[in-house]
């Protein structure tokens, strides 16, 4: 009887930790889109590993890796487009992974609004690499 306790409550505590590995990552990338949508540099680069790289889809080289290229990337775009604006159309996790589908308007010189798979991996709470497949 001891045994199949402790199997129980092996299970049940095995489940916990899926169930927020997948909690973890949505709540990291769910800050991330508010701290986005506020253009609040700071709040933003929080949730984003030390050396964490940004990829577009299908390309080697990223756009920028480690925090202080990604600050720099962000803080130009937050500061040149003061309308810029993400809505999740759909969101979907898979483990650590978060696959956003976005609709992104007011950028800097762009007249229609563009859409966007973000495909998020997060690695002890923090963003450690995003790719972006764009329209």
């Amino acid at each position: 009887m001891k045994n199949i306790i402790f199997f129980l409550i092996f299970i049940s505590c095995s489940f916990a930790l899926a169930q927020s590995k997948e909690e973890i990552a949505t709540t990291v990338v769910q800050n991330q889109l508010e701290a986005y949508n506020a253009k609040d540099i700071n709040a933003f680069m929080k949730v984003f590993a030390k050396d964490a790289a940004i990829y577009n889809f299908g390309e080697s080289k990223p756009i920028a890796k480690g925090k202080k290229q990604v600050k720099k990337v962000y803080a130009n775009l937050f500061k040149n487009s003061p309308q810029l604006h993400s809505q999740v159309i759909n969101r979907s996790v898979i483990g650590n992974k978060v696959l956003d589908y976005e609709l992104i308007t007011g950028r800097k010189n762009q007249k229609q609004p563009t859409k966007l798979i973000a495909i998020y991996e997060i690695e002890n709470g923090l963003i450690q690499k995003a790719t972006f497949i764009r329209e």
